[in-house]
């Protein structure tokens, strides 16, 4: 049996696919880049807007102009859940930091 990543004769196991650790993990780090390169920049930008809301919303409940968030790069494409409230108030979170649209170009920035 050869390895599967690096050719290399297999030692030990008849099931095993890999000649070691390092070529089992070089093969795993190729087969998952492309999603890993995507999870890892969502998962940074969501970061981030969580980063900048708990920055600005130390009180737990706080107006702010729409065009403050754009200027510190928060990115309103970017969230974890839509809650939308019996009165027909939708808030979009990230994570326990949530905001809703006002009109006047403000945002209200709320901790669920």
């Amino acid at each position: 049996m050869e390895c599967i990543e690096c050719g290399e004769k297999i030692i030990g196991r008849s099931d095993k696919k890999f000649c070691n650790d390092s070529c089992r993990n070089a093969y795993n780090n190729n087969q998952n880049k492309d999603s890993s390169n995507l999870m890892r920049n969502v998962n940074n930008k969501l970061r981030k807007n969580y980063r900048i809301l708990s920055e600005i919303n130390i009180e737990g409940k706080t107006k702010i102009a729409k065009s403050k968030l754009d200027g510190l790069g928060f990115d309103f494409n970017y969230l974890t859940n839509i809650k939308v409230y019996k009165n027909g108030s939708e808030y979009k979170f990230v994570y326990d930091q949530g905001y809703k649209i006002l009109e006047e170009d403000y945002v209200l920035i709320v901790k669920n």
